[in-house]
């Protein structure tokens, strides 16, 4: 599943570099090279994370646990359209808020069943929160 939103992210951003570079972003924003090797890094953990998940016994609270995964996905998958096809950064914005708060509930949630996991999702969370930040950069920049 998450290599499947990794590819549909990748599909719907085929111009994204160019989409990217036409911006007005803050100083602070990254080089668009970035985002391809950083963002394969972090699907490669979400992964991970949730395959220690997968395996702990107690059931009712994997299922739990990997439905905020899922949502937490879902919103990942719809920012990219949002962002880069639609242009909609007030849009996207909270889309990548709810995200940033799904994906901290996901990651307290897998904290109680498996620490590493938990750890994994870290950088991810960071991540989003900067995203977040330069999101709202854009979005005040460009609006």
């Amino acid at each position: 599943m998450t290599y499947g939103v990794a590819a549909v992210g990748a599909l719907v951003s085929l111009d994204a570099d160019a989409v990217y570079q036409s911006l007005r972003r803050p100083a602070w924003a990254p080089p668009a090279w970035l985002f391809g090797p950083v963002w394969t890094i972090l699907y490669a953990t979400i992964a991970i994370a949730a395959w220690l998940v997968w395996r702990h016994p107690d059931r009712p609270r994997v299922r739990r646990a990997l439905t905020w995964w899922s949502v937490q996905l879902a919103l990942n998958l719809a920012w990219t359209p949002l962002f880069f096809g639609a242009r909609e950064y007030g849009l996207a914005l909270l889309d990548i808020a709810l995200l940033l708060a799904a994906l901290g509930v996901t990651l307290v949630r897998f904290y109680r069943l498996n620490r590493t996991a938990a750890f994994l999702l870290v950088p991810y969370l960071l991540w989003v929160a900067f995203a977040t930040a330069l999101n709202a950069a854009v979005w005040q920049l460009n609006g």
